[in-house]
Order: structure tokens, then C-alpha cells, then sequence
């Protein structure tokens, strides 16, 4: 259909009697021009810690940091029989409550009003009954466990269950090293964390307090407590710690848990909760937000979208999860669960640029059925990377490990090795980890439309930060040296950062202790140019001591290595 026909339906559509239609709408303001807050004063609308997030990532407050104006809020609650349920300072819009028409009226008359917009219909009772029921909108399975995998000897963690989702991207090479989100913060924005004060696989969490904050954007209260258990068992893939059972991708991160999804409906205002809290974890310093939430078609029909739609910048969420990128946040976003359906393409937020879409595979890696299907509707790669979706380790209801089928299971999965890895790297921004992420996928120099980039390696992530870093902090290592020789002592490999005072060809040989040769290696050089040449395919070396030589023709350089 013509969408300039769609336009005229939608606005006849809208005009009928609004008030019996719909119960909560959108209003959105022209402007922030008379806001008594000032981006030379952000202390007052955000936290230390969302200032520093900025400040570390070079990163200037604008005028979409800033809170929405006071009076016009006001204005708004004051038109009628109205009630402001939440705001989004990003798009500058409020979400209210209403079934006063002349009330509605009044607020479209503001100066500063652009539009409102109805963002959800009368809820219907099921007939016979007096409460709703929750659909399967979530559409995820749960199984039961059959059978323990073993950690494998070495690991800081008895993985049990989980070992396979944290193996497939090498993930236990990060929590070896030392990193298992200690000092970061996580934003989980889902439909509820039924009994996760009291299952098992929290106990860690609850007994060093840090579950920092939680909100129920929904019902506008703070307990997630007793809703949906879709969010806790997404927090236990995350954050759980049962030796031998299961063990969370980031057991040690801090947490912030919104409930920002109504499992009894679909309707936009879905969207509009999903940014109030995702601009709370921003103000709140939240460093990752992931959420296994996806929007596509409503109960209304009238709000559907369609697959042109999922580019990045039509929905209101993909709005904002893109702008939550631009706050320095690492968003990751499961891709949706629609692959062998009508729809059978990814969903928004997942189509948002600069995050992280996460597809689902099996322990083999093999692209699960079900996972949504991209590239976004303007071709950029979606889903960008994939994680175990498939036979998932976590957490029951009653406490017990069972698996699930669902990308909402590989985005946590993902979400949590991806905040280790910049646990370990702080002094990166967030788009140089998506990169290093993107980089170390399977297939990432022939991306598809099932996997995108691929399945992380988060050994090779890791090298590749480390590579970075060296030749970012180049000049200080080197100081007034030509060459620096890393790590020594090494095992097996060896890395020169060189700075060639001319343009030559470089000879590097390798002897051991008795004079033999053992490795001889050219390189072209250019002068003043920085390089990482590395020394990492040679056959296992003995322990002692052996002599690195050096020569470009002018300059004569050695080194004494010991082989560890």
C-alpha cells in the first residue's frame, strides 16, 4: 500500500474517538529551549559515574542529556484528568495516562507540544476470566538438563552446565586472567526477575548486595521481584555462581534490573517503558545494557511494522538504543526468535546501529533454526555476532539448571564475557570493544544473515586490545629505545615493538645459549614507522636463556630472552 495512504488511514484511524480507543499516548515537545538545568551543570541530572563513562570516552553532554522542561511536564499534568507515567529526556516526549478527550485537546494545543500519539489500546479481559494471562510472546523453550559437562582442569571456575556457552568463545580464558565483571555495572531491561532474591544461582548477588537497583517501569514501582521469570532466567545466565552447576559469563559484575516489558500485551508503550529505563541505566553509570526484548507486530494491528522499518532509526527503541551508544554504553540486544516464522527477520531493537545484535547457535556452532534472520532493511550485517542459543544453561524457577531455546538465552551469555572483556580493557571506548567483538567472530571477513560476524573468540578479542594498547602507549614504552622485547620471560611466543630509524629490511635471529641458530625472520621496515612483529609460530622451546639479534643495516641490537 501507498504509505501516504497509510499516513490518511492511520490519521482518520486516530481521530475516532480516541478517548474509547486507547488509554496511554505519547506527547512530544518541540523543544528544551527554557530548561532550568544546563549541560555546564550535568551533576544535576546525571551520576558521577555516567559524567566519568562520558569524560573517559571523550564523550560531550548535549542537550538530549538534559531532563525534559519542568513546566511543560506540568503543563501536561495539569491539562485534565491525566497522570505522566514516564518520560524519555532522549526523545524529549512523556508517556501519560488518559481518558480525557477535551483533555487531549488541550495538550495538543500547547506551543510546545509537536503531537500525541496513542501508544496503547483498552486492555480486553479473556471472557470467563477476571485476570489476564500472559501469552507466549516471549517465545522461548525450556527443557530439563540431562547431563553435567565437566570444567576442564586449569579453569578458575567448575563450570558444570554452563561449560559449553562460556567454551565456545574461549570465555574462561578471560575469567583465568582474572576477570569476571568485578567493578562493572550491567543494565538488565526485561519483562521481570521472578524469585531471584531467593533462588540459588543469586546467592552470590544477594549476599554482597550488588543488585544496585531494580524498577518495575511497568507498574511504577521498584519490586521485579514477583513478575515474569523470563529477565531472572536471563540474569542467571549473566550471574550465577553454583560450582559445578552452573557458573554466569560475569558472576561478579553489579547489577541493575528494570522491568520494562508487559508480558500481558503488545502495544508500543512496551517501547516507551524499554527508554525511561535505558536512560535510567545511563544516568546510573550503567557501563552494558543488554535486553532479550523484541518488537515487530501488536495486538494492535494499526502499530505493526514491517520489515522496511528495522533500519536503525524508525521505532522508537531503536532510537534510543542507538542514542545509548552514543552515551557510551555497550547495548546488546537479542536478535529475535522469528527465523521460521511469517516474519522471519530480526526484530528492533536489534536492527539499532552501533550495538550488538546477538544471534543463537548450538554447543557446534551450528546457526540455530529459529534465530531471526537479518540484515537490517538497510543492509548493514544483523545480527552482528552469535552466542549459545540453543540448549542454553539456566537457572528454573525452583532453583534447578535447565536449558532454553532462544536468542533472548545467547544474549546475556554474550553480554556478560563482553563485560569482561572491557573490565579488562577500561581505556577503551565502547565502540573499539564492539569492534575488537565484531573482529574475533568466526567469519568475520565474510559475515552472513544467520551469524553475522560470527562467534566471538575472546582470546583473540583479547589480543587484539593488547595489540592496541601497545601501539597506543608505543611512544612511552619505547621511550628513547628502537626496540622493546614482550613478555620476558615467554612462553613459546615473543612479540618486538620496533620504531626504524630508516627504511630497511630488518633481520631478527633467534640462538639459544650454545650460539645455534634457531629462528632467523625479515621484515620490511619503514622509517618511523611503529610495528608489533610477532614471534609466535616457532616449535616449543626449551626453558633457558637464548639471545635475540637485530640488524637493519645500520643499527645492531640484542636481547636476552629466557624461555619460561
Amino acid at each position: 500500500m501507498n504509505k501516504k495512504y497509510v499516513l490518511v488511514i492511520l490519521t482518520v484511524f486516530f481521530s475516532l474517538n480516541l478517548s474509547a480507543q486507547f488509554t496511554k499516548y505519547i506527547v512530544k515537545f518541540k523543544d528544551k529551549n527554557v530548561d532550568p538545568f544546563s549541560i555546564n551543570d550535568p551533576s544535576k541530572f546525571l551520576s558521577q559515574r555516567a559524567i566519568e563513562r562520558r569524560i573517559k570516552q571523550n564523550i560531550s553532554i548535549d542537550e538530549t542529556d538534559l531532563p525534559i522542561v519542568p513546566a511543560y511536564i506540568d503543563s501536561v499534568r495539569l491539562s485534565g484528568n491525566v497522570i505522566v507515567l514516564d518520560q524519555s529526556k532522549w526523545l524529549n516526549q512523556v508517556c501519560i495516562e488518559t481518558a480525557d478527550s477535551t483533555a487531549l485537546q488541550k495538550i495538543n494545543n500547547f506551543s510546545f507540544v509537536i503531537k500525541t500519539q496513542p501508544v496503547k489500546r483498552l486492555a480486553k479481559r479473556l471472557v470467563g476470566r477476571n485476570d489476564f494471562v500472559a501469552r507466549d510472546k516471549l517465545n522461548e523453550q525450556i527443557n530439563n538438563t540431562t547431563s553435567i559437562v565437566s570444567a576442564v582442569a586449569g579453569n578458575n571456575y567448575s563450570y558444570g552446565y554452563s561449560y559449553d556457552q562460556i567454551h565456545i568463545h574461549d570465555g574462561e580464558y578471560l575469567h583465568n586472567k582474572g576477570f569476571h565483571g568485578e567493578g562493572m555495572l550491567i543494565a538488565i531491561l526485561d519483562a521481570g526477575f521472578y524469585h531471584y532474591k531467593t533462588l540459588p544461582a543469586f546467592d552470590s548477588i544477594n549476599l554482597q548486595n550488588r543488585v544496585i537497583e531494580t524498577h518495575d517501569f511497568v507498574d511504577n514501582e521498584e519490586s521485579v521481584n514477583e513478575d515474569d521469570a523470563h529477565g531472572m532466567m536471563c540474569f542467571s545466565i549473566i550471574a550465577a555462581n553454583i560450582p559445578g552447576q552452573l557458573i554466569g559469563s560475569c558472576p561478579n559484575a553489579n547489577f541493575l534490573l528494570y522491568r520494562s516489558e508487559d508480558v500481558f500485551s503488545e502495544s508500543p508503550v512496551e517501547e516507551q517503558y524499554w527508554i525511561a529505563a535505558a536512560e535510567r541505566a545511563d544516568s546510573a553509570g550503567s557501563d552494558i545494557i543488554t535486553t532479550s526484548l523484541g518488537y515487530n507486530l501488536f495486538d494492535n494491528p494499526v502499530f505493526n511494522y514491517s520489515y522496511s522499518d528495522m533500519n536503525g532509526h524508525t521505532t522508537m527503541i531503536a532510537k534510543a538504543a542507538t542514542l545509548a551508544a552514543k552515551k557510551g554504553i555497550i547495548v546488546l540486544a537479542a536478535a529475535g526468535n522469528e527465523g521460521e516464522s511469517e516474519w522471519h527477520f530480526i526484530s528492533t531493537p536489534a536492527d539499532a546501529d552501533s550495538i550488538l545484535s546477538v544471534g543463537a547457535v548450538d554447543a557446534s556452532g551450528a546457526p540455530a533454526a529459529f534465530s531471526s534472520y537479518g540484515p537490517s532493511s538497510d543492509a548493514r550485517v544483523k545480527p552482528d555476532v552469535a552466542s549459545i542459543g540453543f540448549g542454553t544453561a539456566i537457572s528454573s524457577t525452583t532453583g534447578t539448571t535447565v536449558s532454553g531455546n532462544g536468542t533472548s538465552f545467547a544474549t546475556p551469555n554474550l553480554a556478560g564475557l563482553v563485560t569482561c572483556l572491557w573490565q579488562a580493557f577500561p581505556d577503551f571506548t565502547n565502540m573499539q570493544i564492539i569492534k575488537a567483538v565484531q573482529k574475533s567472530g568466526s567469519i568475520y571477513d565474510h559475515p552472513d544473515n544467520r551469524i553475522g560476524y560470527g562467534i566471538p573468540d575472546f582470546k583473540k578479542a583479547y589480543d587484539d586490545l593488547t595489540r592496541q594498547r601497545i601501539l597506543k602507549n608505543a611512544p612511552t614504552i619505547l621511550g628513547n629505545k628502537l626496540i622493546r622485547v614482550y613478555p620476558n620471560p615467554f612462553k613459546n611466543n615473543f612479540t618486538v615493538l620496533i620504531k626504524p630509524e630508516q627504511t630497511s629490511t630488518g633481520i631478527f635471529k633467534l640462538f639459544d645459549a650454545a650460539g645455534k641458530l634457531y629462528f632467523s625472520k625479515q621484515i620490511s621496515l619503514r622509517q618511523g614507522v611503529i610495528q608489533l612483529i610477532d614471534f609466535d609460530k616457532m616449535q616449543p622451546l626449551q626453558k633457558g636463556m637464548y639471545i635475540l639479534k637485530f640488524t637493519d643495516g645500520k643499527n645492531r641490537e640484542s636481547f636476552k630472552l629466557m624461555a619460561d
